[in-house]
């Protein structure tokens, strides 16, 4: 009789190609698609086209331009001409400026009920939303996917989070997945994938679903996932893809590692507080506090249902004199539904700001506040100074409480005065036309002139890693150090295919003088060291945030923990990522102390465990890696072991 499965179970063992889930610490998957967005695909590209692979080999990739759209500088508009013109040589769907944000339009559009997708950036899981395996990775494994690989993952736990009744008006989903936020947090996560089960989860349309999924990812978890049920059939068909259904649910009796309920009927609305995701207090507790500036939309709500939720609110109002309010949809069909039902006059009456369909504020691309300002925002990540003005006070919101607030410039509590819901359309105007090469999909066009302007620099290659390690302490940072603290995204992210130019700008935030001082390290023949806390690395699948330090001349991290994405980037680009066998000995390093690391490379070939010697005394490291992993850190990255 064969083992009942959850949904994850399916969709993995659908896909395994390396590995045993019942006896191997790490599993190889095959991935169907892939996805990149600008500010991460410009480098995966250089990289795949590196390996010298003729054609794309995945049933689907696609390739978004949706961050920087913004193109002050020839910078950014270069690498949009690069990146089209190298999607139509290798057979990638080509998804032009203006058309959306990357997850909202696959989610439209491409999106699978059990199939596994990889995209370039963290926030990939809104895949789950519709029944996907969708992770987040760093651009090299995206560039090995779409070249026929496999991807890699820590075996992982599944974690049922069982949903039972309904929201009531005027809560949801944004305040759903607060809620799993505060229970988990942003740390500790690692290695799990949560499944979304139960009875509630048939109360929950696709947009919603998808709002959970997308920001399952600041809980640190591999993905999260949603069955695929009536309600995502009723979705596929009325996106005119109903061929693409297939019901996928948990088996009767189906096991998992943990499990934890919510009762959807007594959840409310929640608000994720400066300066961390994980950061959860009740909106009630924040009534009445004065708010300068709310900004709807990024991919985590920026759907037809958020977006015309926000108008209902603002019909036949206005938004208080002293609030800026902007509003992002997530992409052109968004925007076409909104324009037929009447909801972008009454947001323009209303007095809101119509921005770009595209990231925008979410990355601190334009929409910065003004100096100490509190912002409300309906996105997924509020780490200090990712708006563009480090000293905003940025608060994570759900669609309902950012329109309740617009009226009155201070938060309110969006149940009191609750609307309709939105119904779940029956079809969606589909207009595909900004969507380049569909015929030319995994055959690509020969003969194709790549464009190359003169900020798309070369990728840099590793070295091999030596026996033993004289280092220095380049830098030694706190808990909870995310990819931005690393690499600064808004307007820095312009360099992101210049590697030499960004690396400029590693630890920026925090040190602006961690690239001078990692050259002359380096000069001395001395290898740079990064120390930090828990959790670091978290947020963006920004592979700068390895690729720039391992140019720099960082050989290792020694942290408390590191998150899943970092650690892979690290290990990918020849970076050995060590945590403290006994984190007290974090206090053992200060920025700057001399570190000997003695038998490092028999360390990675061995069990991981190594003695480093500082100032103050020696303290044992260790690392977990799998055969595979030791072979990419030994030759100094992935692209060095081609």
């Amino acid at each position: 009789m064969k083992k009942p499965l959850n949904v994850v179970e399916k969709i993995l063992s659908a896909h395994l190609v390396e590995g045993d889930p019942a006896t191997d610490a790490e599993i190889g998957i095959r991935i169907d698609q892939t996805l990149t967005q600008d500010a991460t695909g410009t480098m995966a590209y250089l990289q795949f086209e590196s390996m010298g692979v003729p054609r794309v080999k995945t049933d689907l990739s696609v390739s978004y331009v949706d961050h920087n759209t913004v193109q002050i500088g020839y910078e950014n508009a270069d690498d949009h001409d690069f990146l089209q013109s190298i999607a139509k040589k290798y057979g990638v769907v080509f998804s032009k400026c203006g058309n959306g944000i990357c997850h909202q339009l696959h989610l439209e559009r491409f999106g699978k009920p059990g199939t596994t997708l990889l995209g370039s950036d963290s926030h990939t899981p809104t895949g789950g939303g519709i029944g996907q395996v969708a992770i987040g990775a760093g651009g090299i494994d995206i560039a090995v996917a779409m070249a026929g690989g496999a991807f890699h993952i820590p075996t992982p736990k599944v974690r049922a989070i069982f949903l039972k009744n309904r929201l009531r008006k005027g809560v949801s989903a944004k305040d759903v997945i607060l809620t799993v936020l505060k229970k988990f947090g942003t740390k500790g996560n690692v290695g799990w994938i949560f499944e979304y089960c139960g009875p509630g989860v048939a109360t929950l349309d696709v947009p919603s679903r998808a709002t959970i999924a997308n920001m399952g990812a600041e809980l640190g978890v591999t993905t999260s996932v949603f069955p695929s049920d009536a309600v995502t059939k009723q979705f596929l068909v009325a996106q005119g893809r109903g061929k693409d259904f297939v019901k996928l649910v948990a088996d009767p009796g189906s096991e998992y590692d943990d499990a934890f309920e919510i009762d959807l009927a007594k959840v409310e609305p929640l608000a994720a507080a400066p300066h961390s995701p994980g950061n959860v207090v009740t909106v009630k507790s924040m009534r009445g506090k004065k708010v300068n500036q709310i900004l709807i939309g990024s991919c985590t709500n920026s759907s037809y249902r958020d977006i015309r939720t926000v108008a209902l609110y603002l019909k036949g109002k206005h938004v208080a004199d002293d609030v800026e309010v902007g509003i992002a949809c997530g992409s052109r069909q968004v925007v076409n539904m909104l324009a037929k039902d009447g909801s972008l006059a009454i947001l323009h009456a209303a007095g809101c700001r119509m921005l770009e369909n595209a990231c925008g504020f979410c990355i601190g691309a334009h929409m910065s506040p003004r100096t100490g300002a509190v912002s409300l925002r309906t996105n997924n990540r509020n780490f200090e100074g990712r708006s563009g003005t480090k000293s905003a006070q940025v608060y994570l919101v759900s669609p309902e409480t950012a329109a309740a607030s617009a009226l009155t410039g201070k938060v309110e509590v969006p149940t009191k005065k609750p609307v309709a819901a939105v119904a779940a359309p029956k079809k969606f105007p589909v207009d595909d036309a900004m969507f380049l090469y569909r015929a030319t999909a995994g055959k690509g066009v020969k003969g194709t002139e790549i464009v190359r302007g003169p900020n798309i620099a070369t990728v840099p290659k590793g070295e091999p890693l030596a026996k033993d390690l004289a280092g220095v302490a380049a830098i030694k940072v706190g808990d909870k150090i995310t990819t931005d603290h690393i690499m600064p995204a808004g307007a820095r992210l312009k360099f992101r295919s210049n590697i030499p130019q960004y690396a400029k700008f590693v630890f920026e935030p925090c040190d602006p003088t961690f690239h001078d001082r990692c050259l002359a390290n380096r000069e001395k023949g001395l290898a740079n060291v990064i120390v930090a806390g828990e959790s670091y690395g978290q947020g963006s699948s920004r592979e700068h945030a390895a690729l720039c330090p391992m140019y720099l001349g960082v050989k290792a991290v020694i942290a408390k923990s590191i998150e899943r994405i970092h650690r892979a980037n690290l290990i990918n680009f020849g970076i050995v990522p060590f945590t403290f066998a006994d984190p007290a000995d974090y206090d053992k390093v200060a920025a700057g102390d001399r570190l000997e690391l003695k038998g490092l490379r028999a360390a990675v070939e061995g069990d991981g465990t190594l003695t480093v010697k500082g100032p103050k005394g020696t303290f044992a490291v260790k690392t977990a890696l799998s055969d595979r992993e030791k072979h990419l850190i030994l030759c100094g990255g992935l692209l060095a072991s081609l």
